[in-house]
């Protein structure tokens, strides 16, 4: 892409936005950034302990993304963030207004076991249904593009590359 956008790998715990995210941001030649090193230790600590946040605790999480992603326009980026609620890509958008989500999407039975094979992650398998209870997809009118996580990682990068190209045009 001669213009590349600032991309935000978002879905579920699970769903692969590090793995998806590096791929593309490699592909793009942009840098990435992992969402999770925005958060706090008070986030971190809670959801360690199965807790989920709350919209409280994820502001200031938000913010931080939403600040990286500014300064990344015009010259591209690829951040992962959960992005679970309209609200919060709003924030993001608030933030830096040419964000492009890039919605990581895949049966249920296919997340749990991704998330059972993770070691040494924060977030545990228990989280799972607050994730899915909290999610609200892609509307129609919210720059982004959805893309299913059925198979190996190269193959998921791939066609979310094509898909972000087919959005912006290029």
């Amino acid at each position: 892409m001669s213009n590349p956008p600032v991309v935000v790998v978002m879905g579920v715990a699970g769903t692969g936005k590090t793995t998806i995210g590096a791929l593309v941001a490699a592909h793009l030649g942009v840098p990435y950034a992992e969402g999770d090193d925005f958060h706090p230790p008070a986030d971190i600590a809670k959801m360690s302990a199965g807790v989920p946040l709350d919209d409280t605790d994820r502001l200031p999480w938000l913010d931080a993304i939403g600040r990286w992603a500014r300064s990344r326009e015009g010259r591209g980026g690829v951040v992962s963030c959960s992005a679970l609620k309209r609200s919060y890509r709003d924030r993001l958008r608030a933030s830096a207004p040419g964000v492009v989500f890039l919605h990581l999407t895949g049966a249920r039975a296919l997340i749990e076991r991704r998330m059972a094979e993770r070691r040494g992650h924060f977030m545990s398998a228990a989280l799972l249904d607050s994730q899915y209870a909290t999610l609200e997809p892609l509307e129609a009118d919210e720059a982004g593009v959805a893309v299913d996580v059925t198979g190996p990682p190269d193959a998921i990068g791939a066609r979310a590359v094509a898909a972000l190209r087919r959005y912006g045009g290029s």
